[in-house]
Formats: C-alpha cells, structure tokens, sequence
C-alpha cells in the first residue's frame, strides 16, 4: 500500500470510531431525558464491567468450567465486601492486592 492509502485507512478508521460515539451525545444532549432513562444510563458501565469481570473470576481451564474455589474468586469476595463497606478506592486496592499476595502464599 502507498503512504497515502495509510492515511486514508487511519482517516477512515478513526472517523468510523467517532461518529457512532459523537452522534448520540450531540443528539441526547440537545433534549431533556427521563428520570428513568438516565438511572438506566447510569447502570451500563457497571453491566459491562460485570460482563467483563465476573467469566474470569468464576471459570477456569480450557474448556471453560465453572470453577469457585480459584484464588481470583476467594479474594474478589472479601475486597468486593471491603469497597462495599468502606467506599475506599486505594483501601479496597490495597486490600486486593494483599489478599491476592496471602491466596498465593496459602493456595
């Protein structure tokens, strides 16, 4: 490919990434949205943080089977409980890390 159909390819690529992420806060933006549709809003980054998270804390092996005695899962418990508790984002990290640290030592 020539240096020119590069940039074209970035340009284009980048313009496909922009648009579907611009074109709903320029139009949501310009109106008043519902109490509830933005409750329901506000609960998508932590839906997709679970979606993300919880298959790797509870599965394990190839093929994949359900697995809860795995370190990741032993200690996602107590810190989940601690940032719970404390609403601590260093605490709740620090907690994690030790915790994963001690699992290693013992298991």
């Amino acid at each position: 490919m020539l240096k020119s159909e590069y940039i074209l390819l970035v340009l284009g690529m980048g313009l496909v990434t922009y648009i579907p992420r611009w074109l709903p806060i320029f139009s949501l933006s310009q109106r008043k949205l519902p109490q509830w549709f933005a409750e329901w809003l506000d609960l998508i980054p932590v839906a997709i943080l679970s979606a993300l998270v919880f298959p790797e804390l509870v599965t394990g092996g190839s093929p994949r089977f359900l697995d809860l005695l795995r370190p990741q899962f032993v200690v996602a418990v107590p810190t989940f409980l601690f940032a719970l508790k404390t609403r601590s984002l260093g605490g709740t990290v620090v907690t994690g890390m030790l915790l994963f640290w001690l699992a290693g030592k013992l298991m």
